[in-house]
C-alpha cells in the first residue's frame, strides 16, 4: 500500500467538489487503504480523496492516537443533513493547509448521512472533536478548505505566507 501524495494549497483541485462514487469496487477499496496509510504516516486524523488528487466523494477518520489500537472509519458519499449550535474549533489544521491553524467556527452537533466502504448505510450524529473532524472533511469534498471560514484579514495573511514560500522554493 503505497503512501499517496497530500495535495496542499494553493492547488485548484482543492476546490474541486468531488464526484459521487457509483460503485464501490475493488479500486475503491485499494484507495481507502492507501488513504489509510497516507493518514496514518502524515500523522493526521481524517483525509479526503480530494487531497490526494482524487476526485471522489470519500473520506476516512480515526480519532484514536497511535497508542490506541487503530480504528479507521470510512464514509463514501456523505452529505450534513442537520446541523444545531455552533462551536470554535480550536486550533484547527489540515494537511492541505501546511504551516498554519486557526480558530474556526463550527456546527456544535451535526447529523451526517453517507454509506461505509461495504455500501451499508451510515447515520452518524456528531459532536465535539467528531463533528469538527467530519465538518473538515465535508468541506474538502465540496471544494472548501478551513480558510475560507476564518476570517479575511487571516486568510490573506496565510495567501501571502504561502506566495512568499513557493517563490522560495
Amino acid at each position: 500500500m503505497p503512501i499517496l501524495k497530500v495535495i496542499t494549497y494553493p492547488d485548484k483541485i482543492l476546490r474541486k467538489p468531488a464526484k459521487l462514487i457509483q460503485d464501490i469496487d475493488g479500486g475503491i477499496q485499494d484507495l481507502i487503504n492507501d488513504m489509510a496509510e497516507t493518514m496514518y504516516a502524515a500523522p493526521g486524523v481524517g483525509l479526503a480523496a480530494i487531497q490526494v488528487g482524487i476526485d471522489k466523494s470519500l473520506l476516512i477518520y480515526d480519532l484514536r492516537s497511535k497508542e490506541e489500537k487503530r480504528s479507521l472509519q470510512v464514509l463514501i458519499n456523505p452529505s450534513i443533513i442537520a446541523s444545531e449550535g455552533t462551536f470554535i474549533s480550536e486550533d484547527e489544521g489540515c494537511l492541505s493547509v501546511p504551516d498554519f491553524r486557526a480558530n474556526v467556527k463550527r456546527a456544535a452537533t451535526i447529523l451526517v448521512e453517507g454509506v461505509d466502504r461495504k455500501g451499508n448505510p451510515l447515520r452518524i450524529e456528531a459532536d465535539g472533536f467528531l463533528a469538527v473532524v467530519l465538518q473538515h472533511e465535508i468541506d474538502h469534498l465540496s471544494g472548501k478548505l478551513f480558510i475560507d471560514r476564518i476570517s479575511p484579514l487571516k486568510r490573506e495573511l496565510y495567501k501571502r505566507h504561502m506566495k512568499k514560500k513557493l517563490k522560495r522554493n
